[in-house]
């Protein structure tokens, strides 16, 4: 789809986009009119007051820009409990990251007797979690330290920022971001791609990753550098239990595949799906499928071990999503039929199933996880 197709947002959004592009230009002059996809990224969603996640545009459900699990059904968010139970010792607590509009949250806490926890950066989205949740939930500024329980990320880390790169046969080469005149007045700077020669931690990275360079000569795809130091900083917080990390991406064979030569990003807006970073910053979301195998290395060089790693259809199975849906009372048609739906959207290769994940880690953790009790792929990783 290409962005001249999409909906036009209002004259409200336009100008909080313009005030963003500005924002962006001023740090492209003072920094030679280049900076990394990454950098450019964190300020398209988490720029204060401008960024995607930092303004007040409604960013999930049907009003917005796309849907999540928890909004498809509670039996998600039912199932998901079951497990987390497992893991949780007595005094242990649960700390959510990104806890979108709250409905994840909503349904755990309904299902779950221990303390809750939320660390989250969009002060939008904090807001509606708090409108919500009330006093249920205590949400945090920064990770807790000795933490004891179960950290939980739904769709996240596809949302942190990510270093964007080309692999040619002359070498690896940083694709960042740059300003260029336009040509209409309306748009008086385009931002635009931008390439120049990999170094330092960008260039080690890539040099690990061995791509099939196409004919085309050129191999382009993302690290998740950011993503990595995360992990580290989670470890560094985790004195025992476990961390789940559900989202879509694919272990690194899969990732770097010859066939997945243009990358993974995507842009998300008003429920449509485009490849155009740059078009109107900070009212899309921008996002890069997850690299399961460097978030599990990372973890691993950390301190912290893998507890299991398969799709999310056979974590959802392995903990007892059907045995809930098969609890629901047929009888009432209009609660019975959308769990139906619903679960199957959850389960279904060609929808969630097979495309999102769910990664767990731990330290301290000794019982094997009901959701990898069958297919689980860590040797994948």
């Amino acid at each position: 789809m290409r962005p001249a197709e999409l909906p036009l947002p209002d004259p409200q959004a336009r100008a909080t986009s313009r005030a963003l592009l500005d924002r962006i230009g001023a740090e492209l002059g003072a920094a030679g009119n280049w900076i990394s996809f990454a950098r450019y990224m964190e300020l398209a969603l988490y720029e204060p007051r401008l960024g995607y996640y930092a303004s007040g545009a409604r960013k999930l459900g049907a009003g917005g820009d796309f849907v999540t699990a928890p909004e498809i059904s509670p039996l998600f968010g039912r199932t998901l409990a079951r497990q987390i139970a497992a893991l949780l010792e007595p005094g242990e607590a649960l700390l959510e990251f990104g806890a979108g509009s709250g409905a994840l949250a909503d349904t755990l806490l309904g299902e779950l007797s221990c303390p809750y926890f939320i660390l989250e950066t969009s002060p939008e989205l904090r807001q509606r979690q708090q409108q919500r949740l009330g006093p249920r939930a205590r949400w945090l500024e920064r990770l807790p330290e000795g933490f004891r329980g179960v950290m939980l990320a739904n769709e996240v880390v596809d949302a942190m920022p990510v270093h964007a790169l080309a692999w040619t046969p002359n070498g690896a080469l940083e694709r960042g971001v740059c300003a260029e005149e336009g040509a209409a007045k309306e748009h008086p700077r385009v931002l635009a791609w931008s390439d120049r020669p990999a170094d330092h931690a960008v260039l080690m990275a890539a040099k690990e990753i061995d791509v099939e360079i196409p004919p085309s000569g050129r191999y382009q795809s993302e690290l998740a550098l950011v993503a990595r130091a995360w992990m580290r900083s989670l470890s560094g917080s985790l004195e025992r239990g476990a961390i789940l990390i559900i989202d879509y991406g694919f272990p690194a064979r899969e990732y770097f595949h010859p066939q997945r030569s243009m990358g993974t990003l995507a842009c998300h807006y008003r429920h449509r799906v485009h490849d155009d970073p740059f078009y109107l910053p900070g009212l899309q979301d921008i996002t890069a499928h997850v690299d399961f195998s460097a978030l599990a290395r990372a973890a691993t060089e950390a301190g912290l071990e893998v507890l299991g790693y398969t799709g999310q259809a056979q974590f959802l199975l392995n903990c007892g999503v059907t045995d809930l849906l098969v609890a629901e009372n047929p009888a009432d048609p209009k609660r019975y039929l959308p769990a139906v739906a619903a679960v199957q959207k959850l389960l279904s290769p060609s929808e969630m199933g097979e495309l999102f994940k769910v990664l767990a880690l731990g330290r301290g953790v000794t019982r094997p996880l009901l959701g990898f009790s069958n297919g689980d792929r860590s040797h994948a990783l």
